[in-house]
């Protein structure tokens, strides 16, 4: 699944070649995603100009002067520019136009979505509960202390909660887990604050390096250019179950939390 790394990496990758240009055609193949495409969405953004990107969460915001459409990615999404010429593939669901180059989407699973929001759209029943951006000041320390006290859930649990921070999917909270030297089981509620300083600080460092080195290639993702992201190959954890740990050479144990792959060093992770 696309996570806040590639969908940040998606942004950059798309908002050179899009922003404040007028859309001269919508083309929408299949409309049955994770929620139906609205029916008068075509009218609602052709010939309109495109005025701004942005991120909250895993949700790509494009605004409009009479409202924004929301897109999210799903399991396997991806948003691509291509030559407005280039023919459509399989799966590839609906196009964006701007003259000469197009944003399409492409998305196997068919579990993303294309919705359209009037008025703030930071009140939509999708965003407005959602935690803290983990890269801004306001996921910070403090925070995370306060929101695990008495807190028996396990710690990584706890911090892939989009309630409690937005972005930290199970690639990221293995990898800033190992770098905090927590146990990725251990009680959220036991963390002691001097743990928290650690985990924010590995979490931002995390997926900061990982949207400056374009996202983590898994399965099919590609940026906005179409290219793969890079940071899989620096992964000290994840994927490398049974393997050497990076401190001490002692064999990654693999498990699974919630169904989700979970690795971690029993001898430096406490």
């Amino acid at each position: 699944m696309p996570e806040l790394p590639e969908v940040e990496t998606t942004l950059r990758g798309i908002a050179p070649h899009t922003l404040n240009r007028k859309v001269s055609n919508v083309i929408i193949r299949q409309s049955q995603l994770r929620w139906a495409i609205p029916d008068n969405f075509v009218e609602l953004i052709n010939q309109r100009e495109l005025m701004g990107i942005t991120r909250r969460g895993k949700y790509l915001l494009f605004e409009f002067l009479h409202g924004f459409a929301l897109i999210h990615l799903g399991m396997s999404g991806s948003l691509r520019i291509v030559d407005s010429v280039t023919p459509h593939n399989t799966h590839d669901h609906f196009d964006w136009v701007f003259d000469e180059i197009t944003l399409r989407y492409h998305d196997p699973r068919r579990f993303g979505c294309l919705l359209w929001i009037e008025g703030k759209p930071h009140e939509h029943k999708l965003l407005a509960k959602l935690g803290p951006e983990p890269l801004t000041d306001e996921f910070n320390a403090d925070y995370l202390f306060k929101r695990t006290r008495k807190r028996s859930q396990a710690i990584k649990q706890f911090i892939m909660d989009s309630h409690v921070v937005v972005g930290v999917g199970n690639i990221y909270a293995n990898e800033s887990l190992f770098m905090s030297r927590i146990k990725p089981i251990r009680k959220a509620g036991s963390l002691s604050r001097k743990n928290c300083e650690d985990l924010v600080r590995d979490i931002k460092f995390v997926l900061a390096r990982s949207i400056e080195q374009g996202g983590t290639t898994l399965r099919d993702f590609v940026g906005g250019d179409g290219k793969p992201g890079y940071f899989k190959q620096q992964l000290l954890v994840y994927g490398r179950g049974g393997d050497k740990c990076t401190e001490c050479e002692k064999a990654l144990k693999e498990i699974r939390m919630m169904d989700r792959t979970t690795v971690y060093c029993v001898s430096c992770q406490k």
